[in-house]
């Protein structure tokens, strides 16, 4: 039996199969249409040197094969920013903001809400 958020349990798995210089997992489900306390929307940045040759595409697939049994237990959305330690340091650690929810976000009205 598992133990823990998944924010740790997705933390976690990724430092063990990615070995990364840095890494940030943020629990980002309150921005969303979800019951308090859930677990359902995440953001990873992770910086590796396991990502060194690898295109955007094919560095999303090994952070979601990694994270794969948390998509079966209600992991809904998983933002990735996948960088290697020369790409990371050349941005300077830029910020890392999610891209707006289309899909119900708190911040967008109720469908057939009037404005002002």
């Amino acid at each position: 039996m598992t133990t823990g958020t998944k924010q740790e349990s997705i933390h976690g798995k990724l430092v063990r199969a990615l070995d990364p210089v840095h890494i940030e997992v943020e629990n980002e489900s309150r921005m969303h249409s979800v019951p308090v306390g859930s677990e359902t929307h995440f953001k990873v940045l992770v910086v590796s040197e396991a990502f060194r040759g690898l295109s955007p595409l094919d560095r999303h697939r090994r952070v979601n094969d990694v994270v794969r049994e948390e998509f079966r237990a209600g992991l809904h959305a998983l933002t990735i920013r996948a960088m290697t330690p020369d790409e990371w340091e050349r941005q300077g650690g830029a910020d890392f903001r999610s891209p707006a929810c289309l899909g119900g976000s708190k911040a967008a009205p109720e469908p057939g809400a009037k404005s002002g």
